[in-house]
């Protein structure tokens, strides 16, 4: 009894054995295949996807279950909203993201629906939603994936990212398409704030090199800056945009030196190494409390020499940070003056009053009804449009 119990459990053994290791055990192809998990989908418009995305990038353990936590990804619609029929999510393991699938049964109606959600949030107030879309429209479905690289991966397949924010850029050398609803486009350009993306090798436009594609733009010149006759004329002549100079208003050379965590300063040391004959400041610097709405104003002696410093500032912080921090304060020049300032209500006034952005960033161009003149160093421009706050 005692050996026939031992050749029990050794048989036992290696049945369990087989069917751990092997797909049939002496029954060859009649044994029965391993049972699904049991949160996969079944055949199927959603399988098919991800057996598509799946050429191109990694996407497992697809799941339509609706309180799936990975569908947190993207929140913007759901199954019976914008003609979605079927949604799922499945996991992109390598770069420990999730993609999205969604199944529309009218794709122009899932068009038209995100870029009536793109423009409700850009006139909520966030004028760069929609920039760096992550919406990747294919033959019957859409993939919604949450890394950039994942992004870049997919578009090298049939699948297009669906952009509808009116100053979305697609450089030149990338696919671009009609998207089914007017206003939207279709492309293989993967857009980022960090320079993970599709890399924009195009240079600044520079309208003093030739004829330009922009209506109103001079090929040489410019169509006006703002000047003044020095600080006092200066400070009156933004009085309209930065409030703060009406009653908080210094030249003192220990206030003017004044830097905040919340507000950078452009100009850094010595301001005449940097072209400048005249600083004041507007705001009140910390004290016991934190500094409020900072900016500087400046006279400038050699424009040249102060764009010059200033384009190697900002190509140090573009390359540390992948972008310019919040609380950098951009530069805006006029012919003899500029304003340092990170707040972007007060640049949209200055905007009207004749002041431009000097943007040295690799690859920026302006969409078409901004200005676009050429600045005083190579590499650089001087615009009206900042991407990350398109004036409406």
């Amino acid at each position: 009894m005692h050996i026939q119990r031992i050749r029990r459990i050794l048989a036992t053994t290696a049945a369990l054995a087989c069917l751990a290791t092997l797909p049939a055990c002496e029954g060859g192809a009649d044994a029965a295949p391993p049972a699904a998990p049991p949160s996969a989908p079944p055949e199927g418009p959603l399988t098919e996807a991800q057996r598509y995305v799946r050429q191109y990038g990694s996407c497992e353990e697809l799941s339509t279950a609706p309180d799936d936590p990975r569908l947190a990804a993207d929140e913007i619609t759901k199954a019976g909203e914008w003609s979605v029929t079927a949604r799922g999510v499945c996991s992109d393991k390598p770069e420990h993201g999730e993609i999205v699938l969604s199944v529309p049964s009218d794709m122009r109606e899932f068009q038209t629906r995100y870029k009536q959600y793109v423009m409700d949030r850009i006139a909520g107030g966030d004028g760069a939603y929609g920039l760096n879309s992550r919406i990747l429209v294919g033959k019957g479905f859409v993939a919604t994936p949450t890394r950039t690289k994942t992004a870049l991966a997919l578009v090298r397949s049939e699948l297009r990212v669906l952009t509808c924010n009116p100053t979305a850029p697609v450089p030149k050398g990338y696919k671009r398409e009609a998207a089914l609803v007017e206003g939207c486009q279709l492309s293989d350009f993967v857009g980022s704030t960090d320079g993970s993306g599709s890399p924009n090798l195009e240079t600044p436009q520079d309208p003093g090199a030739g004829a330009t594609e922009k209506p109103g733009q001079p090929k040489t010149g410019s169509l006006g800056l703002a000047r003044a006759g020095g600080i006092a004329e200066l400070r009156k002549l933004v009085g309209s945009s930065l409030r703060e100079c009406e009653e908080h208003f210094s030249t003192d050379p220990e206030a003017v030196a004044v830097e905040s965590i919340d507000y950078q300063p452009v100009v850094k040391g010595k301001a005449l190494d940097w072209g400048i004959t005249g600083r004041a400041l507007c705001g009140r610097p910390a004290g016991a409390q934190r500094a409020v709405n900072l900016s500087w104003l400046d006279t400038v002696g050699d424009m040249g020499k102060l764009q010059t410093k200033a384009k190697a500032a900002q190509l140090a912080e573009l390359k540390e940070a992948g972008k310019l921090r919040a609380t950098t304060s951009l530069l805006l020049v006029g012919e003899n003056i500029a304003v340092e300032t990170n707040d972007p209500d007060a640049r949209f006034g200055l905007y009207q009053q004749q002041f431009l952005y000097l943007n040295c960033a690799p690859g920026f161009s302006a969409p078409s009804g901004y200005r676009l003149e050429k600045a005083q160093v190579e590499g650089c421009v001087l615009t009206n449009y900042e991407p990350e706050h398109p004036v409406r």
